[in-house]
């Protein structure tokens, strides 16, 4: 069974699909980095402000509860404990 020219067209309307759907930013590029920046050092704020906090109240922020999960949780490569 023979599709004709079904294959070209499908991969020209593939390919029209992912031309329209492109990443399209625009602005300065310094200046989005430097929004960026200032985003990402507001949260890192807001983070630290919320660990200062818990520490202050005897707690561990939910990072470190996290990180000390972790701590607890590892064990030798591919989890099999020696016999």
């Amino acid at each position: 069974m023979t599709r004709g020219n079904q294959r070209e067209s499908d991969r020209a309307k593939a390919l029209k699909k992912l031309g329209d759907s492109g990443k399209k930013q625009t602005g300065n590029p310094q200046a989005r980095r430097e929004a960026d920046a200032k985003a990402v050092a507001e949260k890192q704020a807001l983070k630290a402000k919320a660990r200062a906090e818990a520490e202050a109240k005897g707690e561990l922020s939910a990072f470190d509860a996290k990180q000390e999960k972790r701590k607890q949780n590892t064990g030798p490569p591919g989890g099999l404990k020696k016999q």
